[in-house]
């Protein structure tokens, strides 16, 4: 009985230094307002937000817009953390920097009915052990594709998390098709789900990959197999474009 509870301290204590020490990435979704001006949000990333990131220890955020846009148009924003620890300091680190508050004064003044979005969305994931850091894109290579696979329960996501991090990650090595950051979601409005993010040269490159992709041995060998049957329910499937300051 003794061992045993020593064996779950042990097994915790593992596992919320791995929590702790995981990078941590927040992916903000922005509603942007009709009739409203979307250059006055670019400055506002561009001269405020991203600087004081960057200052605060946030390395590079990705600015992104959608390559098939819909309606109503929207902004995706990629921060990485290096851990939880930092993902809950920055906040404040923001709050009190007055460089910040300055270079975003005039976008915080703007008045309700000239605001430029709506609202954002955040989503918080958690790197995986097979892909436990971001990876910056090769020179050139600016289409993305963000992909969120929902699981029908907890289980279902625990088993494709596996899937990924004792097989896929290979693959996509295997027949260079570049992932930018991997995590299971930890917090956000599709759970129980995954979110990752690759990037190619251009719609056709990803098009080639994902065909290569498919027709892989060990893709067709793990997709045969019983523990991994109904691990994947629903697929969000966005294409996305950096903007001109994205540093990603």
């Amino acid at each position: 009985m003794i061992s045993r509870s020593i064996f779950l301290i042990a097994f915790l204590f593992v596992n919320l230094v791995s929590f702790a020490q995981a990078e941590v990435y927040e992916l903000r979704t922005y509603y942007l307002k009709f009739g409203t001006s979307e250059k006055t949000l670019h400055e506002y990333f561009e001269q405020a937000l991203i600087p004081a990131l960057n200052r605060n220890g946030v390395e590079v955020v990705g600015v992104f817009e959608e390559a098939d846009p819909t309606l109503p148009k929207k902004l995706y924003v990629l921060i990485p953390y290096k851990n939880m620890r930092e993902f809950e300091q920055i906040s404040g680190l923001l709050q009190e920097d007055e460089s910040l508050q300055q270079a975003a004064a005039s976008f915080w003044a703007i008045s309700p009915d000239k605001f430029p979005y709506q609202r954002y969305e955040t989503s918080l994931m958690l790197a995986e052990s097979g892909f436990p850091n971001l990876q910056k894109p090769a020179e050139g290579s600016n289409f993305f594709e963000l992909r969120t696979y929902q699981g029908y329960n907890e289980d279902a996501l625990r088993r494709k998390l596996k899937m990924f991090n004792e097989e896929e990650f290979n693959i996509f090595k295997n027949i260079n098709f570049p992932i930018v950051f991997f995590g299971k979601n930890i917090a956000g409005d599709q759970m129980p789900s995954l979110t990752y993010l690759l990037v190619t040269k251009d719609r056709k490159e990803n098009g080639e990959a994902w065909q290569r992709f498919g027709t892989d041995s060990d893709w067709k060998r793990i997709s045969g197999m019983k523990e991994y049957e109904n691990t994947v329910s629903n697929i969000i499937q966005t294409y996305l474009r950096p903007l001109s300051f994205s540093q990603l």
